[in-house]
């Protein structure tokens, strides 16, 4: 084979391409699978043995040669389009590309992060826990006794070591209670306590089996006077609730406070919100009650406050915990709490972008 000859013939048959389509068709045929080239170099087996080593080396030579003069006419090609595009009166060189998307925070951790800064502005501190819990910390600290039906794996996800998925934010109270006192504990004492639950719950539109929580906590110690002795009360909290849902939900609402059970407070109460999607008329979110449950509340009970290492003579304080998935839906207008877990991306780009 005329090796020289060959490659003369290859390099003008390049130089001869009159566009990229044709350069396109040409590497195809002297590169593709059955290519002339590479053929010529397969070829090198069926010599003698001793003129391999020179025709080998040959060929590969001129296979190189090949293959640069095939990239330096694809990329002239590809320089000419790029000039008639930027030579195209349409086109603006100095315009801004278009903004690469960023993504965006989850609703959920929207309006965390702010009740964060709210809280933190009126002197809370962040405080955390373990979502795996003791049956210590998440009921018997909390004043909620063995036969309480919140022990039940109908209401509890109980783990085979004897644990549990924590139901609540609350075990933080008497954790951070009785780590504070060990280091000598000097009230006032605010804290916050956001976070993820778990509750085994038939999953609807207003709940969920893994939902959020903002624990709060505050404990003062009793001042005694002449007329008695003060410290902290229901109008406190009553206070710290409404400033916090002012706030968070940009507009006034209509809340009430009715009583309510729950162990490790006393009294307790349940702050309600008047339904957004229905304005009080009833409608399926509510379930036809016209308002939605939001802030469980009460004064700290006594026992939990000796679970803490305090003495409920000497200190009082109140506790709240707030369903941050249900402020979401009220500060947005979602009527389905199903959407938080469900991953829809159509959802989740509705909210404001990450900060850059």
């Amino acid at each position: 084979m005329d090796i020289t000859g060959k490659q003369d013939e290859w390099l003008q048959a390049i130089a001869a391409a009159s566009d990229g389509p044709a350069v396109a068709e040409l590497e195809a045929r002297l590169f593709g699978q059955k290519g002339e080239v590479l053929e010529m170099v397969r070829s090198v087996t069926s010599l003698p043995r001793e003129e391999r080593p020179a025709f080998g080396k040959a060929a590969n030579g001129v296979k190189l040669t090949v293959d640069k003069a095939l990239a330096a006419r694809k990329d002239g090609f590809a320089q000419i389009e790029l000039n008639k595009e930027l030579n195209a009166t349409d086109f603006d060189p100095t315009e801004p590309g278009p903004r690469a998307r960023t993504g965006a925070m989850h609703p959920i951790t929207i309006v965390q992060n702010e009740l964060v800064d709210l809280f933190t502005s009126m002197g809370f501190q962040w405080e955390d826990g373990p979502e795996i819990e003791s049956e210590y910390f998440n009921f018997d600290a909390l004043n909620i006794p063995g036969d309480h039906p919140a022990r039940e794996s109908q209401d509890t996800f109980l783990l085979s070591d004897g644990n549990l998925l924590r139901t609540h934010t609350s075990p933080v109270q008497v954790r951070t209670l009785q780590r504070l006192v060990k280091q000598g504990f000097e009230p006032p004492l605010k804290v916050i306590v956001p976070g993820r639950c778990f509750r085994s719950e038939t999953v609807d539109k207003t709940h969920e089996h893994s939902f959020y929580q903002m624990e709060g906590l505050v404990v003062d110690r009793v001042q005694k006077g002449e007329n008695g002795a003060t410290g902290i009360s229901t109008a406190n909290l009553i206070h710290t609730m409404k400033t916090c849902l002012r706030v968070i939900l940009e507009r006034d609402v209509e809340v009430r406070l009715r009583p309510g059970f729950f162990p490790f407070v006393e009294p307790g109460f349940e702050l309600d919100v008047n339904c957004p999607f229905c304005s009080g008329k009833g409608c399926s979110v509510c379930k036809q009650s016209g308002w939605i449950e939001i802030l469980p509340c009460g004064m700290v009970h006594p026992n939990v406050l000796k679970e803490g290492g305090l003495d409920p003579e000497e200190y009082t304080g109140f506790a709240f915990g707030m369903g941050l998935q249900r402020v979401v839906m009220l500060r947005y207008g979602i009527d389905d709490i199903r959407h938080f877990m469900g991953g829809n991306l159509r959802f989740l780009s509705q909210f404001p972008e990450v900060p850059r």
